[in-house]
Parts: structure tokens; C-alpha cells; sequence
């Protein structure tokens, strides 16, 4: 998975298409009912990034097939502070 900042995860520009192209068709629909906590987060995000609610819920569905799959292979998910260097193991319960 590539971030959307046009950069592989080892910081290497790479070549986007147009957005027109990246949209895809829905292929499904549903109804989510939020606890409290992932609303107020949900309203932030929206707030931070004018993302809407369909585009923020894709993105964290995908991200999160990314994460499982790394993990299942055995794989470490890390976050590095870039001032500090300090690197964090990241754990999904």
C-alpha cells in the first residue's frame, strides 16, 4: 500500500494517475452504527482533512486489510517519529 503523499514507504516519489482514474465504482453499501468515540474521531478527520465520511471509511477499511495482512505474514508495523528517531512497535488488539 502506497501513501497518498505520491511516496513509496521507503520515501521513493512514484508516478500517480489522475484521480479520475483512481476512482472506483461502489461495489457495496452499508449502514454502520458508530460508538461514541469512533463518531467524535470520524468528525475530526472530516474536519482535518475534508475527506467525506464514504472516502475516510474506505481508506481505513483498506488500511486496516494492509495492516492484518502484514501482521498474519509476520511482519512488524512500526512508527517512526521523524524528529526524534524514537521508532514505536504498533499493536492492534
Amino acid at each position: 500500500m502506497t501513501a497518498s503523499t505520491g511516496r513509496t514507504p521507503r520515501g521513493e516519489d512514484v508516478a500517480r494517475p489522475p484521480r479520475t482514474e483512481r476512482i472506483a465504482q461502489p461495489t457495496e453499501r452499508i449502514t454502520v452504527a458508530l460508538i461514541p468515540k469512533a463518531g467524535e474521531d470520524l468528525q475530526r478527520l472530516q474536519e482535518r482533512t475534508s475527506l467525506s465520511k464514504t472516502d475516510i471509511t474506505n481508506r481505513a477499511i483498506t488500511l486496516y486489510e494492509f495492516i492484518d495482512a502484514q501482521l498474519r505474514a509476520g511482519r512488524d508495523v512500526l512508527i517512526r517519529d521523524g524528529k526524534t528517531g524514537e521508532t514505536q512497535l504498533v499493536r492492534i488488539l
